[in-house]
């Protein structure tokens, strides 16, 4: 399972941060998201869900 997000289209919420601050950050620079684990553990799976469940610009994917 890979995770990804789009950097074009990211606006900042950071609510993938708040979903699961193990796989993802924000860039001090842009604020836009950034992925610290493309291949997070099946541990982390829940938060990842959530995370692209949360983003408001539909921006963050789990490919399965």
């Amino acid at each position: 399972m890979v995770v990804r997000i789009d950097q074009e289209r990211c606006i900042g919420a950071g609510q993938c941060v708040l979903a699961a601050p193990e796989v993802f950050d924000q860039s001090d620079e842009t604020g836009t998201g950034l992925v610290l684990l493309p291949e997070p553990p099946a541990s982390l799976l829940p938060g990842v869900r959530d995370a692209v469940d949360r983003c408001p610009a539909g921006v963050v994917t789990l490919e399965e």
